[in-house]
Order: structure tokens, then sequence, then C-alpha cells
């Protein structure tokens, strides 16, 4: 089924020819491939494997969305549903999510938890990742859910780690007067930083440091301020 439907990519085609789906467990080998690619100096272990795409999807599948061209994914934004305790935010993505990066799903919790959100290099900069954050918006404004969370990567951080503090960085970043190939994009997207953590995932381009985003879904009851 999926050597059917993975076919090579003519050219660079215009974003009307981008279609966003949910995953389904063929895609799991190229969509490992696209991790590996997009976090090249991240632990191994500490991406999603095929194992762990296919055990999403079965656990989650509506809430991983894959942007495909002509056939084949070149991107993705994987979540699941949980509650988070902002008293208590320090974590990393394993114990947060449970296993295959999906174990923790809870159908009922207040929140959008983002795994993952991934383009091509060759890809990025032409709206997919804004295709990709305007599906997981819309489908937590469907269910109700009180917004999105993540572990935001700071890859732009290697450039400056062994002269700035990750606090100074992140802090010029927000305020613009740094540019971070993921916050920077995230911010842009109506997230906001909550704090930072540490040794979030095992990765030699930010240390370990990824910033904690927090997008609120305007029209959730809890998220209405006067």
């Amino acid at each position: 089924m999926g050597g059917s439907r993975r076919q090579p990519l003519g050219g660079i085609p215009a974003l009307s020819q981008v279609e966003i789906v949910n995953l389904e467990a063929w895609m799991a080998d190229d969509l490992e491939k696209i991790e590996l690619t997009c976090f090249p100096m991240a632990n191994h272990a500490d991406l999603l494997s095929a194992d762990d795409i296919r055990a999403y999807a079965q656990v989650f599948p509506e809430g991983y969305f894959v942007a495909m061209i002509e056939g084949r994914p070149v991107g993705m934004g994987a979540g699941i549903f949980l509650d988070f305790d902002f008293d208590h935010p320090q974590h990393n993505i394993a114990e947060m999510t449970g296993e295959n990066q999906c174990g923790n799903h809870t159908p009922d919790g207040e929140w959008y938890y983002g795994t993952d959100i991934t383009v091509l290099p060759e890809f990025r900069g032409r709206g997919i990742g804004n295709m990709l954050y305007d599906r997981r918006k819309a489908f937590v404004g469907n269910n109700g859910k009180r917004g999105i969370i993540a572990g935001g990567a700071l890859p732009g951080y290697y450039e400056y780690k062994r002269t700035m503090p990750v606090t100074d960085y992140v802090t010029k970043v927000v305020a613009g007067e740094l540019r971070d190939p993921t916050l920077s994009f995230q911010l842009a997207n109506g997230f906001e930083v909550r704090g930072l953590l540490e040794n979030y995932i095992e990765d030699e381009a930010d240390d370990g440091w990824a910033a904690l985003i927090v997008w609120e879904n305007p029209d959730h009851p809890k998220n209405r301020r006067p």
C-alpha cells in the first residue's frame, strides 16, 4: 500500500497541492526519516521511531496530522490529549507522553500536547508549518480543549550556547532581537513562552533545553478574559 503512494516529487509544488491528512500506519517509515532529517543532533531514542508512529496510528491517529505532496509525507504535527499541571511544569518528553510518545493519551484531557512538528528542510518557508498549526488549532477548538502545550526546540541556540545563557537567548528571541528557526515560528503562530524545560530531550543543538510554549484556545470558557 505504502509503496504505491510514495512517488518521487516533481519539483516544488504550489501550496495548493499540499494536503493535510490524518496519520495512517503505512506512513511510519517515511515519517521516521523526516524525524531523523529534521533533528540531526538529537539522540535517536528521543525521537519518534517508525514503531512509535505505528503505535500512534492505533492510539490517536486523529491527533496526528501529515502534510502530503504527490502522495508522499513531507511534514507532520503530532499530539495527544492530556492534563497539565502548570504549578509543576518541569518535565521531559518521555515522562510526559509515555510509551511510544502516545501512551499517556487521555481523551478527556484539557490540553493538546504537541509531541512533534516538523517539515523537511527543502519544503520550509512555503506555509506548510502554518497549515499544520492551523489544523491543530481547529482540532483543539472542535474538541473543546483549552489549547496547545509543547516543548519547543531551540536549534538556533547552538550558535550562542558557548557565549550566552539559554535564558538570555530565549528572552532575546521573544523580544525579536534574535531569530530561532523553531521558536520564532511558534511565536508567530500565537504561542507564548511560559518557561524553560531542562533535559527535555538529549540534543546537542540546544543542550537539552526547550521552551515551554502555550497557545490558548480563545473560545474556551476558562481562557476568556474580561
